[in-house]
């Protein structure tokens, strides 16, 4: 698996352009109905998606220029950003998108290749720049899911999904609140661990499903657990 922003950049635009034909598909209702997010409708996810595609230029500027650029403002700000634009006619969400998205593709295009080694400030402090295109396409992947039409995470690209799911076990590492078990995947041919894996029930499924249990996309119905009793709870992804 890897994380080089330019290797990856071919998946992202296929993530995008599966994303624009989900809501191109999508009426006035529909982006005014409620998402999977609580208290946010499709037209703020994707509202959130056009943001945090400006956002993560910002980020790559930063990274281009030796400029301290912020990925937001304020934390206030983003949110009014969202607020304001989650109300607009489908037209107007699906173009923003689209550009917000062709924005990303360019300034990616800029960096030269030293600049993919500096450190960036993101929401939640300091962030390799060569990671940048994998959190993007993070973004796109688990809020397309989210948008709650017609996209599963069984529609993940395995690949994805495994990049995916070993990020999130990896941050589950050293958190008190992770509870100790064993995820098999891939034919039980590959497995993670998360803490002590001595007597620790053994979770296992499709990379998709274990990953999108872990971020909170699934109740996991899927899963199946060994010795047999119920899922462990992960502690919430952020």
């Amino acid at each position: 698996m890897t994380s080089d922003p330019l290797l990856l950049t071919g998946e992202l635009d296929e993530a995008s352009a599966r994303l624009l034909r989900t809501v191109a598909a999508l009426g006035a209702d529909d982006m005014a109905a409620p998402s999977l997010l609580p208290g946010w409708t499709r037209g703020h996810v994707l509202t959130h998606l056009s943001r945090n595609a400006d956002g993560f230029v910002n980020l790559l500027t930063s990274a281009r220029t030796g400029e301290a650029i912020p990925m937001y403002v304020s934390p206030e700000a983003r949110s009014a950003d969202i607020e304001a634009g989650a109300g607009r006619g489908p037209a107007d969400l699906v173009d923003d998108l689209r550009r917000s998205s062709q924005r990303f593709t360019a300034a990616v295009a800029e960096m030269p290749v030293e600049a993919w080694g500096a450190t960036v400030q993101t929401r939640r402090g300091p962030w390799p720049a060569a990671m940048l295109v994998w959190g993007r396409l993070r973004e796109v992947e688990v809020h397309h899911v989210d948008l709650g039409a017609a996209y599963r995470p069984a529609d993940w690209p395995d690949a994805f999904a495994q990049r995916l799911l070993h990020e999130v076990v990896a941050g589950l590492a050293g958190n008190p609140e992770a509870p100790a078990m064993v995820l098999r995947f891939d034919g039980v041919r590959q497995e993670l661990v998360v803490g002590d894996p001595e007597g620790a029930p053994t979770v296992t499924g499709p990379a998709p499903e274990l990953a999108a249990w872990l971020t909170g996309r699934s109740a996991g119905e899927v899963l199946t657990v060994t010795p047999a009793g119920p899922l462990p709870t992960p502690p919430e992804w952020i």
